[in-house]
């Protein structure tokens, strides 16, 4: 009715919509419910994220960031204030391959063999690199696993992905669990993990 106000009567709207004029009188004038108030605040909070995130939080992401400052929303109600205002995930960055597998250096043979298991600790610890886009751009972060806990154990940050950064995430992790003689560093093989150093 409001979209069809300045072409219409408002007799003739109510009267097409089986609405009274003082229905619509009394419903332009009361104030919002909470839920819309709710969904007023939500709004906002979800533009400043999807803001903040660089258009980056779909629903899911969206739906636990609000969660952690304290608003209580499903992502059924956070995918349709998104979907109604038109907030949707921006892709713009292409794929960014961090295995460099095209390389002269020697590769040492696959001693784990897809079994990712360790009964005990030190036993076996898997790495790998990955990637992260920020305002200032790409950051790499090398990790480092022990298999049998899961848990992190070695890591390393840089904004160029080269031997050292490798290198530096396993030091941590040898000088943080001073492995015994037997134990297998697993990696993909890449150009960081199979120079020299």
């Amino acid at each position: 009715m409001e979209e069809h106000r300045n072409a219409f009567p408002a007799a003739r709207l109510c009267q097409v919509m089986d609405v009274s004029m003082r229905g619509l009188r009394a419903f332009r004038s009361r104030p919002a419910s909470r839920r819309q108030r709710f969904d007023l605040v939500t709004l906002a909070h979800i533009k400043e994220q999807s803001r903040l995130s660089l258009g980056s939080y779909g629903r899911p992401r969206m739906t636990e960031e609000l969660k952690e400052i304290g608003l209580d929303v499903g992502h059924r109600h956070v995918g349709r204030l998104m979907r109604q205002n038109g907030i949707s995930v921006v892709r713009t960055r292409k794929h960014k391959v961090t295995t460099d597998s095209d390389h002269k250096f020697n590769i040492a043979p696959n001693l784990l063999d897809r079994n990712f298991t360790a009964d005990q600790p030190n036993q076996k610890w898997a790495g790998d690199i990955s990637y992260v886009w920020t305002r200032e751009g790409w950051l790499y972060l090398a990790v480092i696993l022990d298999l049998h806990s899961r848990r992190v154990i070695g890591w390393a940050v840089s904004n160029r992905m080269k031997r050292d950064l490798a290198i530096r995430a396993l030091e941590m992790a040898i000088a943080f669990r001073q492995p015994p003689k037997g134990c297998i560093h697993n990696t993909d093989r890449g150009s960081q993990y199979c120079s020299h150093d």
